[in-house]
């Protein structure tokens, strides 16, 4: 019986399975790499694509802040314009009260009364003067009294002439600013009406 050799056989059939092995695992790791960069160049899109909108939405919000910023100062501007114009509508306003006051100051000023100093603040006047005698002050607050458009008057102080140590009393007294009130309108008188004759009836 002839024998055969099989040792070189089964080293060439081990030496293929190990260059197959190789190959495989070759071949296996390749692929690893070739997903592991395609997930990494994956992942780096959307990272770059998220920072992009990021940088985006940073852009927005810097411009609706400036925008903001702006509008702030607008409604800043606005409101001491709005300010401004109260002020110059009240001046305005107040201006024929403040010839009214004067005129009605004048007026109601005795003789042997002299005014030192004037202050307003809102609706109330405060007066300094000098007097020859007490009874001038109290005719000067008599005369304020029965006037139209100041009223109410409050004696704040008095000196007598023989302590100012100049021959004339001192005093201070303060009063309201009276508005008129506005007069009714007159109402007209209404116009007759003509009644319609009836045409007499033939009999």
């Amino acid at each position: 019986m002839a024998r055969i050799n099989l040792l070189p056989w089964r080293e060439a059939a081990r030496q293929q399975r190990r260059q197959e092995f190789l190959t495989a695992l070759g071949i296996a790791l390749g692929l690893t790499a070739v997903v592991v960069a395609l997930v990494h160049f994956y992942f780096e899109d959307r990272i770059s694509g998220q920072q992009a909108r990021n940088q985006y939405l940073k852009t927005e919000i810097a411009a609706l802040d400036r925008k903001i910023k702006e509008i702030d100062e607008i409604e800043r501007t606005k409101a001491d314009l709005l300010s401004r114009m109260d002020i110059i509508q009240r001046l305005q306003k107040s201006r024929p009260e403040i010839v009214r006051l004067f005129d009605e100051l004048v007026t109601a000023l005795p003789e042997g009364v002299y005014l030192t100093k004037l202050e307003q603040s809102e609706r109330s006047v405060t007066l300094e003067g000098r007097a020859q005698s007490n009874a001038r002050v109290s005719a000067f607050m008599r005369r304020i009294e029965g006037s139209q458009s100041i009223g109410q008057p409050r004696l704040m102080l008095i000196e007598n002439k023989d302590k100012t140590g100049t021959g004339l009393s001192h005093f201070r007294l303060s009063f309201n600013q009276i508005s008129p009130e506005p007069e009714p309108p007159v109402k007209k008188p209404a116009k007759p009406t003509k009644q319609a004759r009836k045409p007499a009836r033939k009999t």
